[in-house]
């Protein structure tokens, strides 16, 4: 006998049955009872359910036996609120709560799991999750849709193709969203800029097209005027703090800098011999960073003691959340220079700070030799710092010669100007243009925003500089704190117009010798530049116009109707021998040496213009290339201010190779100067000996 066919296990909580029909219900009075089966299975009472051909375990006794004492305890203590019907509890549709002894009464493995109990406070859990699962349906609805569809793929080969196909699809459109949004998509005119003077400093309007050069501005400009003026070496120098920004992690950077462009001979004292570095007497160095982090912060601190030259801000290291507003709000305190340590023949402006000064603070390796020398001197005490002329913000992929950065910041401070043309105090150069000479004592503190104008909105964030006075009323303004996110180059030209002599802020321009590195590669970008090529490039745009046939659209005009019809720069204007826009640099030739790929590099240099199969070769051009005397045109200043976009430090040393490298005079020159020399000691010899000749005849 099997359990199967046992019947009913009945006790008072549990109930199990064989029987294929289920009992029915019906209500009574008192409880719910089940109408039984009519048979000889009615009286059996749970001890005798078990047949002695199928004994249960000694666990199951165990269980029955407690179970059974519970029982007949429970039903033999009287308690109103329960039901005394002997079968479960959950058939009972009566509402009033178990004893304690129910609900503590552990489940039998006997019975079923459709007969679990479940909470009486609400639905049943099975149900609950069914709602829940019921939330998804609609997204499953779809998806068995798609899935579904005869033309979703479902073989490995269509899965593969598919997935190929959207990705390439996801990449064209992301690429086609990045050059919509992209305002740089053609080269710019750089040629131009090296042509056509800057005409004014007023601030560009608001409404200002960004198109701010076009054919007919450059032929009727005027020629560029000689740099630097004639009464340059008479003026004093600007003191000029240089704000690098780095980061905690960019310490090889930091020293390629401290070790290049900070402290270098030909970078602070300009080109030839130089000016011992009294150009640069009053201009520091010093890297700016936010907080570093735990990782990082011992390292800094030994980098500070070490080379004194690192400012941290108080705030979090970030690019476009405050840290130049940070930046000048330190500068406005905390920013001193070197004094002027020499005389010089048109003494220096009296501004509002000039009187304000502070002890020598600490020296950096890189400091002007003027100030370390002040700061050894054993004869007497160190002089103080003062104010500087101009706070400069720098990335640190840039590149920048000091002495012409100074150059071009000192004709700033003294130049009065309003327009390039002056009447009074002027003298003729070169050219035959007048050139405006330097007014000698401002009448107040100059108020001047400098730097390369990006599309007549703002000076490009890799380098530009405000006055003393914009610095400390960037400071002080409340309403400039509120404009200090975004990005920084932008937002620092929304603030030089809420200045309250916002129409007197000077917007000095510089975009001929400020540029990206030649391998970059951006609408910025073209070889090292040099003032012999600038030369060339300013004559070729002249002869542009001398290649132009002059048609004329009417009888009252002599403008050529080709500025009618394309108000653009040609292309050849930005044209490079060196990079191309968008495109990857690569050598002219294989197998160039050191040297000879630097070469190649700069503007207008023979190297650069090799290529495969062509009649020179590569120590052809390396015989003729130019020395940095004829580079520089004799001249000390007048060249590169500011090289950008150096994001590699390979990019950065070939920077050092051409700007601070070279030989003054090549080989081939210095021959050639010696035949020159010949010739001319030569022809002097002929010269004397048929004057002498002539007088014996007479």
């Amino acid at each position: 006998m099997t359990l199967s066919s046992l019947g009913r296990v009945d006790t008072a909580d549990t109930n199990y049955t064989s029987n294929p029909n289920p009992p029915s219900r019906s209500r009574s009075s008192s409880c719910d009872t089940l109408s039984r089966p009519t048979g000889p299975s009615l009286g059996i009472q749970s001890h005798a359910l078990l047949s002695p051909d199928v004994q249960p375990s000694p666990a199951a006794q165990q269980e029955l036996s407690g179970r059974a004492s519970a029982n007949s305890s429970a039903m033999n203590t009287p308690n109103p609120s329960r039901s005394a019907s002997p079968f479960p509890q959950f058939y009972s549709s009566t509402h009033s709560s178990a004893s304690d002894t129910d609900s503590d009464e552990p489940l039998s493995p006997l019975l079923l799991d459709t007969y679990a109990p479940h909470s009486r406070n609400g639905p049943p859990r099975w149900w609950r999750m069914r709602q829940r699962q019921g939330r998804g349906r609609p997204f499953v609805r779809v998806s068995r849709i798609v899935f579904r569809h005869p033309f979703f793929p479902k073989h490995p080969s269509t899965i593969v193709l598919s997935l190929l196909f959207f990705s390439l699809l996801a990449l064209s459109i992301t690429f086609l969203l990045i050059h919509l949004l992209n305002p740089d998509k053609e080269p710019l005119p750089w040629r131009a800029y090296c042509t056509v003077p800057e005409a004014s400093t007023d601030p560009p309007p608001r409404n200002a097209h960004p198109t701010f050069l076009n054919i007919s501005t450059v032929a009727s400009s005027p020629p560029m005027p000689p740099f630097p003026p004639e009464n340059f070496d008479s003026l004093p120098p600007a003191g000029v703090l240089v704000g690098v920004f780095s980061m905690d992690s960019s310490s090889e950077r930091r020293m390629l800098i401290r070790s290049s462009w900070a402290s270098h001979p030909r970078s602070r004292n300009g080109a030839g011999d130089g000016d011992n570095g009294a150009g640069t007497s009053r201009t520091v160095v010093r890297f700016i960073m936010g907080q570093p982090r735990k990782t990082w912060e011992r390292r800094v601190r030994v980098e500070m003691e070490e080379f004194n030259d690192i400012v941290i801000l108080p705030a979090a290291e970030n690019m476009n959340s405050g840290k130049t507003h940070a930046f000048f709000t330190w500068a406005a305190t905390m920013a001193w220079v070197p004094p002027l340590y020499f005389d010089t023949k048109i003494p220096p402006p009296t501004l509002s700070y000039s009187k304000d000064s502070s002890p020598m603070l600490s020296i950096a390796p890189h400091d002007p030799v003027y100030a370390r020398q002040d700061r050894q001197s054993a004869s007497s005490l160190p002089q103080d710092w003062v104010r500087p002329d101009f706070i400069v913000k720098v990335d640190d992929d840039s590149f920048v010669m000091l002495a012409e950065l100074e150059a071009r910041l000192r004709i700033a401070l003294h130049d009065q100007r309003t327009d390039i043309h002056q009447d009074n105090g002027s003298t003729s150069g070169s050219s035959g243009r007048e050139v405006p000479l330097l007014s000698v004592e401002p009448a107040r503190d100059p108020l001047i925003y400098w730097g390369y104008l990006v599309k007549q909105r703002f000076m490009a964030g890799e380098m530009y500089a405000l006055s003393w006075s914009l610095v400390d009323w960037v400071s002080k303004e409340p309403a400039v704190k509120g404009l200090v996110n975004g990005a920084e180059d932008k937002q620092t030209a929304k603030w030089m117009r809420l200045h309250p002599r916002a129409a007197q802020v000077r917007w000095v321009a510089e975009r001929c010798w400020i540029y990206d590195h030649p391998r970059s590669g951006t609408v910025y970008s073209h070889g090292f530049l040099f003032p012999s090529e600038a030369d060339r490039v300013r004559q070729g745009v002249r002869d542009f116009f001398d290649r132009q046939p002059i048609q004329p659209t009417d009888q009252t005009t002599t403008t050529p109707s080709w500025y009618d019809r394309d108000w653009n720069a040609p292309a050849e204007w930005s044209r490079s021998t060196v990079s191309t826009f968008g495109t990857r640099y690569v050598l002219p030739l294989p197998n160039l040496t050191i040297p000879q790929s630097i070469e190649a590099l700069v503007e207008g240099s023979d190297m650069s213009g090799l290529y495969e199969g062509s009649l020179w070769s590569a120590e052809d051009a390396w015989q003729l290339r130019e020395g940095r005397k004829k580079k520089y045109n004799g001249q000390r200043l007048g060249g590169t201010v500011v090289v950008h976009f150096i994001k590699k430090h390979m990019w950065f040393l070939e920077t050092v190779l051409a700007l601070l490298g070279g030989d003054e005079e090549t080989e081939y020159e210095m021959q050639r100067r010696i035949r020159e020399g010949s010739r001319q000691a030569r022809g002097t010899t002929l010269s004397r000996i048929v004057r002498h000749r002539a007088i014996g005849l007479d």
